[in-house]
């Protein structure tokens, strides 16, 4: 019993320690102006996460493509006008799910606190229920984002490509002030969801011509074919995790050892000596609250990035308008 409270006073430590490095955002942020605000969203987010599991894996997504463009400001979620196409427009955003349930747990935010708390931390809280909802981890999530007001799809160039070999993911994420542990931690996300055909088809096919990418198991590879039929494929999808994909667990990494990562950049953490290190160790599924403590701490860190913060930004009332 001592050790695990010595493990979780760690893991404690570790969260506030990233919240301290961003002033304006603390726990407990709208316990005077919006004390409900947090059982709200668990409460709605529990009811759309039923109804439709597989949109954990979205509202996860979300908060992921929203802090790596940007910061944590919830451009993600802002309409395009005219003449000018918002990151939701931009060809990596344009299969993101779940922004109408976003809009819906909002609407019952501004009944029960008008223009008080920002979609920046309604995507923070509902990615962090999303995890719990799929039987992974929780975490305390520090508060107090501001609104962003702007949004360009050209600013996408800054997401982790899926492409992208392990050099460039480390510089992707290196550019967001996140290290080699948080890229292998915050990869296993992918324990959730699907991808398209487009996602992976470049493992499966050269052109027209079948080709399996030299990394990725010849049967794995043989029963994705049946799914994506070709690299022109739009309609088919597969599961991130085959067999888990609508619960968190460390089974992503079981996958990944086993050369069945479904994307470039799932399988080029077996090119790294400490991601490939991390990949077994977790496999091995003896070492799962380790993850998860480490899952939460990366989570933190991600969810701050570039936050504005007191008079920065502002609170929308509707997440996908600016006014």
């Amino acid at each position: 019993m001592a050790a695990l409270v010595t493990r979780l006073s760690l893991a404690l430590a570790a969260l506030l320690s990233v919240c301290a490095a961003q002033p304006g955002i603390r726990f407990g942020y709208y316990d005077k102006t919006c004390p409900g605000a947090e059982g709200i969203v668990f409460r709605e987010t529990t009811r759309i996460v039923r109804a439709s599991p597989d949109l954990a894996a979205s509202l996860l997504r979300l908060h992921y493509h929203d802090c790596f463009v940007q910061g944590c400001d919830a451009s993600v979620l802002l309409d395009s006008t005219d003449g000018s196409p918002a990151e939701k427009d931009a060809m990596p955003n344009q299969s993101l799910r779940g922004m109408d349930a976003v809009a819906r747990v909002k609407d019952k935010l501004e009944k029960a606190c008008p223009a008080t708390v920002s979609c920046a931390d309604l995507l923070a809280l509902m990615a962090r229920d999303a995890v719990v909802l799929s039987k992974g981890p929780s975490w305390p999530v520090a508060l107090g984002r501001r609104d962003g007001r702007t949004s360009s799809a050209e600013n996408c160039g800054e997401l982790p490509p899926l492409y992208g070999n392990i050099t460039v993911m480390i510089e992707v994420f290196a550019a967001k002030g996140l290290d080699v542990k948080d890229l292998v931690v915050l990869s296993a996300a992918h324990t959730l969801g699907k991808a398209h055909c487009s996602s992976f088809a470049d493992r499966l096919y050269n052109g027209s011509i079948r080709s399996t990418d030299p990394t990725l198991d010849g049967r794995y590879a043989d029963r994705l074919r049946m799914r994506c039929r070709g690299p022109g494929d739009s309609s088919a999808a597969a599961e991130m995790d085959a067999g888990s994909c609508e619960t968190f667990d460390t089974s992503y990494y079981r996958q990944v050892a086993r050369r069945r990562g479904l994307l470039r950049s799932d399988a080029g953490l077996m090119e790294h000596p400490f991601t490939a290190a991390y990949v077994r160790r977790a496999a091995t599924g003896r070492y799962n609250g380790q993850f998860f403590r480490d899952f939460r701490v990366s989570m933190a860190k991600m969810g701050a990035i570039g936050v504005l913060t007191g008079n920065q930004g502002k609170i929308r009332t509707k997440c996908n308008l600016v006014k």
